[in-house]
């Protein structure tokens, strides 16, 4: 498995994540996006679907029902239910503790995103990556250009 960090400084994370789960859609493969709080949760499951005029990003929650049919799910725990090989935590969600605990890391790749504007997603970011590394894991640090685009600087 792989963890890649991604850190927003030029963009939100409501323009930065529906492109990078666009792509995961592309490559055929299902996601898992999890969050903080209920109320954060809501307001992206309508972003989601209204995000740009000509497409949508078709995801459910556990609300919804048919966790096996939803190509994206989005949650606040740790449930993997529509057996997605990539997780994207974001707003500070606890990667460390969903990937130390014996048996996990059933994913391809998870994807800590994070506002680099936010100093309490930054340093809880900086922990994390400290914390990962120290078990042993394979971590990507991505960083935004000048221009908004990822670059990958470790």
């Amino acid at each position: 498995m792989e963890i890649w960090f991604y850190h927003l400084q030029r963009q939100s994370i409501e323009k930065a994540l529906p492109a990078l789960l666009e792509k995961t859609l592309q490559r055929g493969l299902r996601a898992v996006v999890q969050l903080r709080s209920e109320e954060r949760l809501t307001a992206l499951d309508d972003w989601l679907w209204t995000y740009s005029d000509s497409s949508f990003l078709p995801h459910g929650r556990e609300r919804d029902g048919d966790f096996e049919l939803q190509p994206i799910y989005l949650t606040l725990g740790l449930e993997n239910p529509n057996g997605a090989q990539i997780r994207f935590f974001i707003e500070g969600c606890d990667l460390t503790a969903a990937f130390t605990i014996p048996g996990s890391a059933p994913y391809e790749r998870a994807i800590l995103m994070f506002d680099g504007n936010q100093d309490d997603e930054l340093q809880a970011a900086r922990a994390q990556w400290k914390a990962l590394k120290n078990y042993g894991f394979p971590l990507t640090y991505w960083q935004q250009n000048e221009a908004g685009r990822w670059e990958k600087k470790a």
